[in-house]
């Protein structure tokens, strides 16, 4: 077996009648990325605050690349992007980004080396504007996220967590985003990320939890997982005729299920149905159809599945 990243096993937190996280356990391979999917309330961040030691789990272990997570040398190799972002908003973005790193045992002179460089990858510093000499306060949300997220890499961590990174990004800045995730990946590094947004993490996740009410609903890499739900799915969407879809999409005979999203719809098909059967119907009754195809089911759809609606929080898409 490969070096584990973050290794838990059996880790419970209750506070009060209240069960947080039930006997959790999950590896994280090293150099993958990784993600803790479910709605808020889950346990994500729980799971997390127990990850780096800022609480105490009540059952169970924890180890990071093999160490205790108790210990400070562990943390330090870890980088933290906590959901609740905070900076402070009036000092300028370079001072910031200085005294955080050196925090973490960077020094002045490789921080501001490493500073230039992140506020360039991140477009914060162009030959017209250098943000960089900017209070923190007079940055957009969008742009205070990125000062946030190059703090939380400026140490060059091996394991980087991000809490709800993408909650309040811009489509240029989500992608940026993404791009770095990728590029962190690619050079060894293990990401963590919790997200309620499932269509990010079907793009760029090795591997997924999946969790409700503190307790594991599956876990495993995103092929297995999907390919483990597989069956009679049909992606579908359509340029006209939602009405006379509609009653051929409510014929219980030859469909379980209907994720309708207005002009993209995912069905899955009663066990045995004919998909050509569902295709030629569609046809005939005049529906325009755009595309017609046979997949495997979306992390969206598998936790409907599995969890059910009421578990789903708004924007929990499994398309975008």
């Amino acid at each position: 077996m490969s070096e584990l990243a973050l290794d838990i096993r059996g880790v419970s937190k209750r506070y009060a009648e209240h069960t947080a996280v039930d006997a959790l356990s999950l590896a994280v391979p090293k150099g993958t990325v990784y993600g803790l999917l479910g709605p808020n309330g889950a346990g994500k961040t729980t799971t997390i605050r127990m990850v780096l030691n800022i609480i105490a789990p009540d059952e169970g272990t924890i180890s990071i690349f093999g160490a205790s997570n108790r210990d400070y040398r562990t943390i330090d190799r870890v980088g933290y992007l906590p959901e609740e972002r905070g900076l402070y908003k009036k000092m300028e973005v370079r001072r910031v980004l200085r005294f955080l790193a050196e925090l973490k045992g960077v020094s002045a002179r490789n921080a501001d080396h490493r500073i230039d460089e992140w506020l360039e990858r991140l477009s914060l510093k162009t030959p017209d504007k250098d943000w960089g000499k900017a209070k923190v306060d007079e940055l957009s949300r969008g742009m205070q996220q990125k000062v946030q997220f190059i703090a939380t890499l400026l140490h060059d961590p091996d394991l980087v967590i991000l809490d709800e990174p993408f909650s309040g990004l811009d489509p240029i800045n989500a992608q940026a985003l993404k791009d770095t995730v990728v590029e962190l990946r690619k050079r060894g590094k293990t990401v963590i990320f919790s997200t309620h947004l499932m269509d990010n993490a079907e793009r760029l996740c090795d591997s997924v939890c999946i969790i409700a009410g503190g307790t594991k609903i599956l876990d495993g890499t995103v092929a297995s997982v999907k390919g483990a739900h597989g069956g009679n799915n049909v992606a579908l969407s359509i340029a006209g005729g939602q009405e006379r879809l509609a009653a051929l999409l409510a014929d219980q005979r030859m469909i379980d299920k209907v994720d309708d999203q207005n002009r993209f719809f995912e069905v899955k098909l009663h066990q045995g149905a004919d998909p050509q059967a569902l295709l030629r119907a569609i046809i005939a009754a005049g529906v325009e159809v755009q595309r017609f195809e046979l997949v495997q089911p979306s992390l969206h759809q598998i936790f409907l599945e599995k969890v059910g609606a009421t578990g789903v929080e708004p924007g929990m898409s499994g398309h975008g």
